[in-house]
């Protein structure tokens, strides 16, 4: 996880097309390895809320790549029901699952969720609007896709 890039996903660890649902993993960086903890909080870093947000807005803009086949490109529209239940330290590594609820008419709508050790961290219902593929982001995203792990000839459904 690379808090200052927003690249939140460091690795896939179970993509099931079937069941339109992908789980990912990360670590949460070290206090001293990014300024993202300087100031929250001094003295006490804890991981923000909008990052958690993120990483699961992630997880599952990457499951929906996969299932696309890169054809369409996810962008968050609305973060719903979010619940955040407890703080995420650094050095913490997060389970993340995503599943696909809803998708029709350039819309899809996931379920996510993260967790530590099995305890339920936070969740929300994500929706997002699903555009024509940006040409000039195909090799980018097949880059990032292989370098999780979501090879890009698993991107295919």
């Amino acid at each position: 996880m690379r808090l200052e890039y927003f690249d939140m996903i460091d690795r896939v660890v179970a993509f099931e097309p079937g069941e339109k649902r992908i789980a990912t993993r990360s670590t949460v960086p070290a206090a001293d390895a990014s300024p993202v903890f300087e100031g929250h909080f001094p003295g006490h870093p804890l991981v923000p809320g909008v990052l958690l947000t993120e990483t699961m807005a992630q997880a599952s803009g990457y499951l929906l790549l996969a299932l696309n086949g890169l054809t369409q490109m996810p962008f968050l529209m609305t973060v719903d029901k979010a619940r955040f239940r407890t703080f995420v330290e650094p050095d913490a590594v997060l389970d993340i699952a995503a599943e696909l609820v809803i998708e029709g008419s350039g819309y899809a709508a996931t379920k996510a969720r993260i967790a530590i050790d099995g305890k339920a961290i936070c969740d929300a219902e994500l929706r997002f609007r699903l555009m024509p593929f940006p040409a000039d982001m195909r090799s980018l995203m097949e880059a990032r896709l292989a370098a999780i792990g979501l090879a890009p000839e698993q991107a295919r459904s």
